[in-house]
């Protein structure tokens, strides 16, 4: 087969197929929920730093001659 019908018949081909939006439309579905779902878990880190600043506080007055010291090995 020469190059001609092969252009001729993949042209003949791509006019029997569908809508492909509506083919693929599973492929944004699926990343809208991937995404959300690694979004949620993102968020749920949210504060998490802040979420015991009472206790930290309880053992930084009942410890105040322990204060980190500055640089390494300290």
């Amino acid at each position: 087969m020469s190059f001609a019908p092969l252009i001729a018949l993949a042209a003949q081909q791509a006019e029997h197929s569908g809508n492909v939006m509506l083919e693929t439309i599973w492929y944004p579905i699926v990343s809208l929920i991937v995404f959300g779902a690694l979004a949620c878990v993102a968020l749920s880190y949210k504060g998490v730093s802040n979420r015991h600043v009472h206790k930290a506080a309880a053992y930084a007055k009942a410890h105040p001659d322990e204060a980190p010291q500055a640089g390494h090995g300290h």
